[in-house]
């Protein structure tokens, strides 16, 4: 069981806690990225880019490449439609771990990092939208910094 929001972590990132919107409505995953560069490894497509696991900080933003997983066309609330890297990561959500198809987007305009979409939630996890935060609880220090307050 989940709430609409939660607290996970992107261990392939060295991520320990960022806060996430579970989202029904929306079919893949999403994380906040910047600096996204593409380069050629070995004559296959990867992607270097950086996240930012705290809502308006830099602090503790990690480097991290990636391959390039797949390319979707992906349509935004507003309705408009942008290509989108597609890369996988272990996500832990809850009591789990998972291996999400996560696209890489600007999300700050919004009030989450990350968004966990249907694809990541289908492995068995049920969401009580009238509850948050029924995972793992990041430790005080993590949710003060999350809200600017270190």
């Amino acid at each position: 069981m989940t709430g609409w929001r939660e607290w996970v972590g992107l261990p392939d990132l060295g991520v320990e806690w960022i806060k996430a919107k579970i989202d029904t409505g929306a079919r893949t995953s999403s994380l906040h990225a910047f600096d996204v560069r593409e380069f050629d490894r070995d004559g296959q497509d990867w992607v270097r880019f950086k996240v930012k696991p705290w809502q308006d900080s830099q602090d503790d933003a990690a480097v991290v490449e990636r391959p390039v997983h797949d390319r979707r066309a992906v349509r935004s609330s507003s309705g408009h439609a942008q290509e989108r890297i597609v890369v996988k990561l272990r996500v832990r959500l809850v009591d789990r771990e998972v291996v999400a198809e996560v696209t890489l987007s600007n999300r700050d305009e919004m009030g989450f990092r990350m968004l966990i979409g249907r694809e990541a939630l289908r492995r068995g996890f049920t969401v009580d939208p009238a509850r948050s935060f029924l995972g793992e609880r990041a430790p005080r220090e993590a949710r003060r910094r999350n809200r600017g307050r270190v």
